[in-house]
């Protein structure tokens, strides 16, 4: 494996930065390299936030990298900042990458600041849940590129999306890093395609090295396409429609459910031959998550399980939005969309997963161990982060209207519901919060070596 030497560059951070610190970091390097460094105004956040983009090097080949697609996963903003000191102070392992690196630290700005309460300190899952911020997927920088498939037509692009858009069309990336991570469970990757087995070989022995798992349980959808364990095929917004078309009930249309665009790997690859790469981590993990054992029950009957948490989580969020609906003074908040969008798409979701239990044969083999945990725990874990952003849109009407008794009513069942799901996860889970530094050097060795295999595949 290359570029295993930059793993004593790596600061131990204790903490995230935050989008201030980004953006100074940023500026203070392009003032310090002048020579190295370019910093660009890509646009405005739809805030009017500043972003910027580092532009660093010469090399005949242009690589696009861009952290929290997702604002929730600031590890790739870290990543980035760490490797674009060691660009501009010119690393000698990172000579033998012939590119041009385009860096983007955070590309949602807004949301991201919407985080940065747990950003300081993410040692607590509930400390996470309680702070947690993600926009419903039409807001997600990473699905709102233009896409006209079947019946959805999705032309809308945020201005964030734009920014990403234009160098996409302008540089035409050879490689792109769309910077995500995940809460809870282990390390696995998503790939362009296949660029020998070497590099696949990396990336499984890459997690254990800083004593981190694989993720062997659950796959993010159910129509992934595995390539090696823990490593998946990247997809757009079209995998999701003919999976929804299979497993909703005849005539509903799929578009009205995904209401969102397409992914970058997917635009990308339609404006310029670009490889990319997504390299999910946790911030948190149990030893359970890559645990092959088999047990006596059937997978079928844990995605049931995870299915019935899903429907309680579920009607819990309808009811309290039913009740607080008319009381809100303003429904502008970033919360009100992701929460209103959560009630009015996840029910044709359940349907389609009901249907998909039902008749996937597959599914009726031995359950592993990692399977189990992600349907009966990791499950609670995600359905606290929805809780969470439902007691923020109550908190922050409440500053508006603080007598309010409908709020109020809603506030208790809301606080009940969280502590109860994280009294649950802290009786059952084992976890471990993993140090920032490893996250960051898996994320950046990942990258560097799958840059270095494309080049190297392009030199043949």
């Amino acid at each position: 494996m290359l570029f295993e030497e930059l793993i004593a560059k790596v600061p131990d951070y204790k903490s995230f930065y935050t989008v201030d610190e980004f953006n100074e970091r940023s500026l203070a390097l392009a003032q310090k390299y002048p020579d190295k460094v370019k910093i660009h105004m890509g646009g405005y956040s739809r805030k009017n936030e500043p972003i910027y983009i580092l532009e660093i090097g010469k090399g005949s080949k242009n690589a696009l990298l861009f952290g929290c697609p997702h604002p929730n996963e600031p590890i790739g903003a870290m990543m980035l900042d760490s490797l674009s000191e060691m660009l501009a102070k010119g690393e000698e392992s990172l000579d033998k990458l012939d590119y041009t690196w385009y860096i983007i630290k955070v590309i949602d700005v807004d949301g991201t600041k919407l985080n940065e309460g747990w950003f300081k300190d993410s040692s607590s899952i509930k400390k996470y849940a309680q702070h947690f911020y993600r926009p419903p997927g039409h807001e997600q920088v990473e699905w709102t590129f233009p896409i006209h498939y079947k019946t959805l037509n999705f032309d809308t692009p945020l201005p964030e999306t734009k920014i990403l858009m234009k160098l996409m069309e302008e540089k035409k990336p050879a490689f792109m890093y769309s910077l995500h991570n995940s809460g809870f469970g282990g390390v696995y990757y998503y790939v362009s395609g296949d660029l020998g087995s070497q590099l696949f070989d990396d990336f499984q022995a890459l997690p254990g090295k800083f004593d981190l798992p694989l993720n062997l349980g659950e796959p993010e959808a159910p129509y992934l396409k595995q390539l090696a364990p823990a490593i998946f095929q990247l997809f757009g917004i079209s995998e999701e429609y003919e999976y929804l078309v299979k497993h909703l009930p005849q005539g509903t249309d799929p578009a009205k459910v995904i209401k969102a665009g397409t992914s970058s790997d997917d635009y990308a690859s339609q404006v310029g031959n670009t490889y990319s790469l997504v390299c999910e981590m946790p911030y948190y993990y149990d030893s359970r998550v890559d645990d092959k054992t088999e047990l006596a029950q059937t997978r079928q009957e844990f995605l049931k399980k995870s299915l019935e948490s899903t429907k309680q989580a579920y009607d819990h969020v309808k009811k309290i939005l039913s009740m607080i609906e008319s009381e809100l003074k303003d429904k502008s908040v970033a919360f009100y969309s992701a929460v209103s969008n959560y009630v009015e798409v996840t029910q044709d979701h359940i349907k389609a997963t009901e249907n998909w239990i039902e008749n996937d044969e597959t599914l009726r083999r031995p359950a592993t161990v990692a399977e189990e945990f992600d349907n009966v725990y990791a499950r609670k874990f995600y359905d606290s982060l929805m809780q969470g952003m439902l007691r923020r849109l109550i908190n922050e009407n409440l500053k508006h209207d603080p007598e309010n008794h409908v709020l109020l009513q809603a506030k208790q069942e809301a606080d009940k519901r969280f502590e109860e799901l994280n009294h649950f996860l802290e009786e059952n889970l084992k976890y471990k919060t993993i140090p920032i530094k490893s996250l960051v050097c898996v994320q950046m060795i990942a990258g560097l070596n799958t840059m270095y295999r494309l080049q190297e595949k392009g030199e043949k």
